[in-house]
């Protein structure tokens, strides 16, 4: 728990840091929040990918029904 506040820049429930607001901040150009746009979207995806990770360890029949309702989905989808 400690460890996601940490990466959310938060610390006991407090409001977040400037840098890791969603919003660029009024000086900044393209590619600075451009960056930062690219930097939390790589951060959401790895933790993710992550949970994906440990909810197929702590219910793995659940986790396979649903690999096998998305191959199902993806036979099934016409181009």
């Amino acid at each position: 728990m400690a460890d996601r506040q940490q990466r959310d820049g938060r610390e006991h429930g407090g409001e977040a840091t400037p840098d890791a607001t969603s919003g660029a901040g009024p000086g900044t150009t393209g590619a600075e929040s451009d960056a930062a746009r690219r930097r939390r979207r790589a951060q959401f995806l790895r933790e993710l990918n992550e949970a994906k990770a440990l909810r197929e360890r702590v219910k793995p029949r659940q986790a396979r029904a649903a690999r096998m309702r998305l191959q199902m989905r993806m036979r099934t989808f016409r181009w």
